[in-house]
């Protein structure tokens, strides 16, 4: 093979490179950034901050946090639904173990999911009609002292009212 027509395959598999990696990016990396906003976790030691990514639409809840490779405990994705129902979820394409916080529609933790497979597509059901799922870096929950029937405070949430005492 002559050096001009090496010199050519070599610039072609760079062009061809090039364009992999743009289509690449393009494809992993939304289009816009998912609104960000603070939540509350209350458990039973501390009062939490979370930094929150929240779906709003399907294509984001389809997307979740597939093909993140770190999330610190101090950030989250936060999936919510107006109606309560049944949420399930999987861990398809998603690189890292994640907890799955099930929240009610008052902000009460209903179960925790810990140390999800990564790039699993197993189903993971919320067991019970829920709200939301926040999903944190694997073991977060229990580093971060949240537990079921602890609560969540973010404006989606709205709290039963207090019976009044007789």
């Amino acid at each position: 093979m002559g050096s001009s027509i090496r010199g050519r395959v070599a610039q072609a598999a760079a062009w061809l490179f090039v364009v992999l990696v743009a289509l690449t990016v393009g494809l992993l990396t939304p289009a816009h950034a998912m609104r960000r906003e603070t939540l509350k976790l209350l458990t039973a030691g501390a009062v939490r901050e979370i930094d929150v990514e929240i779906t709003e639409t399907p294509q984001e809840k389809a997307q979740g946090l597939m093909f993140r490779t770190r999330l610190p405990d101090t950030s989250g994705m936060l999936f919510f639904y107006d109606t309560p129902q049944e949420i399930t979820m999987w861990m398809r394409n998603t690189y890292i173990p994640l907890d799955m916080v099930f929240i009610r529609a008052d902000g009460t933790v209903h179960r925790i999911e810990s140390h999800t497979e990564p790039l699993s597509e197993d189903i993971i059901a919320s067991h019970g009609d829920v709200s939301a799922c926040l999903e944190l870096a694997g073991g977060a929950a229990e580093r971060l002292g949240v537990k079921p029937g602890d609560r969540v405070e973010h404006q989606l949430f709205h709290p039963r009212p207090s019976s009044p005492k007789k």
